[in-house]
Order: C-alpha cells, then structure tokens, then sequence
C-alpha cells in the first residue's frame, strides 16, 4: 500500500490576496508624513559631518523653493519621539529655510538595522572623510555581529583571524566594496586622540601612517603632538612603524619620540627660516634657500644704520 503523501499548502493572506497596487502604494505612503522637526532627535553619536558647504546652501534653496524631494527616514522611539536615520542635511537645511517640519518615512527598525540603514545611506556620499568612514564601519560591524548573535567588542587588526569576526567582516568588506584589511585600518583611527584625527581628515598626516600611530596610547600621542609641533614635521610611514614597534617593546619614551621626529627624512624639504607671511613676501625670491636669515640680519642692520643717521641729523 503507497503512502500518503501530506502536501503542505501556504495560503496566501487575505489582506495580501485583494490588495492591488495601488493600496499596497497608498500603504507605503501612509508612512510618509511631515513632521515637526522638533519632534525629531539626532541619531546617537552620529559618525557623519553636516557642514555649512556651499552644497548645503544650494540645498537650502532647493528647499525654499521646491520643498523636500526625497524624504527623510525616521523611527518611532519608546517615549513617542522620532529618531533620524537618514536625512541629516535636509533636517539642516529645512532649519536654515525657516521651515518647521520635515518630510518623513517612519520605519519600524531595531537600534541596530537602524545602525545599519543609517551608514549605509551615508556612504552614498560623494565626499567622506577619513574619520566619518573609520567611526561608521566601526559602528556597522559591531551592529552586525550583534545581529548575528556574535561578540560586538573585538581588537581590531588587520590580522585578526578569529573566525567570529571574520564572518562579519568579510561580509561588510563584501557591501561596502572595501578589502577586510582596508576596513579594520579605517577601524584603527577611532583610537586616535581627536586632534592628529583632525590632521588625518585635513591631510596633514597620510593614512598609512595615521593607523601606526593609533597603536600608541594616548599620552604618547599627545607627546607625539608636541614633537610635530616642535620639529614642524609629521611622521612618515617608517617613522611611525618604528615608534609602534619602540611601543610594543616597551621603550617608547618621549625622548624617543622626539629623536625619531627629529630624523631627517628622504626628499625632506628644507624647513623655511620664516612662517610669518609678514616677513616672508619681503625677502627677494632671487635669495638662495637657507640663507633667508642672513638677508633678514643684513636688512636690519642696515636700518638701523638709518635710524642712526637720522638720529645724529636731529642734534
């Protein structure tokens, strides 16, 4: 005798079964709405700049003008208020056009799907900096483990093989389009001490060498600071390589810090003898490099002379 075979049957819901297109729209839109924007709170610690650019004056504009095109996305907090995932700059921009409410879509998102949802629609960008992307990665990552019920707290190394976090990793290397490695360096630079960060998204320290440093604690990187300050100068990829490895040792005093600083680097430009531009656009270009302070002393003296001169024709 065959068996009986049992069929399972997945009945489509009702609600599901006789909506068309249309209400499923007008469902979708039911969630759009304008809200006062002082009902709406900043996402907790934010990774991404809103600047007063000429972007965000254009953007105002088009805001007075034409009013929000794409709305903002917002979530409904415990105690009633909204919460913006998205949308930074036009919540910006409707403040500075005097308006009172921001176009919205409210999602039913958990803290980290918000987490989620918020960098990724910040990454689109097409200008981040070096500190929004580290913070924001950092963020992502942590949010994701989480969802997949892993640890959220990890040492980020490039060489990490835990196979926990590899798992996470590898998968935001895969959304975002960035190598593993790339990603934990960007990681790397939460660590640094707030100013040498700034000098990292102004330039004035590269990347590589940035993420060295970050290996340093705090107060060596405030000696470290100080030692740029003095010397004019930011480490190069060798140096800081060298005061991470002078760390790890254990043997990285501020005395060494200030010895590696004071190094002279390959294709190191001489240092001008003036920063004051006061003084500097007065010194001929035709004067050889190095010997601006000769001239500067020669020029002095020679106007002292005449005040001397002057002096003695007064008597």
């Amino acid at each position: 005798m065959a068996r009986s075979r049992e069929t399972k049957i997945e009945l489509t819901a009702y609600d599901d079964l006789f909506q068309t297109d249309e209400s499923r729209e007008e469902a979708k839109l039911s969630k759009i709405r304008d809200i006062p924007i002082s009902e709406i709170d900043e996402f907790p610690d934010h990774p991404f700049k809103v600047l007063m650019d000429e972007d965000m004056e254009q953007l105002v504009e088009s805001i007075k003008r034409n009013g929000v095109m794409t709305p903002a996305t917002v979530r409904l907090k415990e105690d009633g208020r909204y919460e913006l995932i998205s949308g930074h700059r036009r919540k910006k921009a409707c403040e500075l056009a005097g308006l009172e409410t921001l176009k919205c879509e409210v999602k039913e998102l958990t803290r980290d799907e918000a987490i989620i949802v918020m960098v990724e629609s910040n990454l689109q960008r097409s200008v981040i900096l070096p500190s929004e992307k580290a913070f924001a990665y950092k963020m992502r990552l942590e949010a994701m483990k989480r969802q997949a019920g892993r640890p959220a707290k990890e040492n980020y190394s490039p060489v990490g093989n835990n196979s926990e976090f590899a798992t996470s990793s590898d998968e935001l290397a895969e959304k975002v389009g960035e190598s593993k490695n790339q990603i934990f360096r960007y990681i790397r630079l939460t660590e640094l001490v707030p100013e040498i960060l700034q000098m990292v998204d102004e330039r004035q320290i590269a990347f590589r060498p940035a993420v060295e440093i970050s290996y340093l604690t705090e107060e060596q990187q405030y000696t470290l600071l100080e030692a740029m300050e003095y010397n004019d100068a930011t480490p190069s990829l060798a140096q800081a390589i060298k005061m991470k490895k002078y760390n790890q040792d254990g043997k990285l005093t501020s005395e060494v810090i200030q010895s590696i600083m004071e190094e002279e680097k390959p294709n190191q430009k001489e240092k001008p003898a003036f920063r004051d531009e006061r003084i500097t656009k007065l010194i001929p270009k035709t004067v050889p490099r190095g010997q601006e302070t000769d001239f500067v002393v020669k020029a002095l003296e020679f106007y002292n002379r005449h005040l001397q001169r002057n002096k003695a024709h007064e008597r």
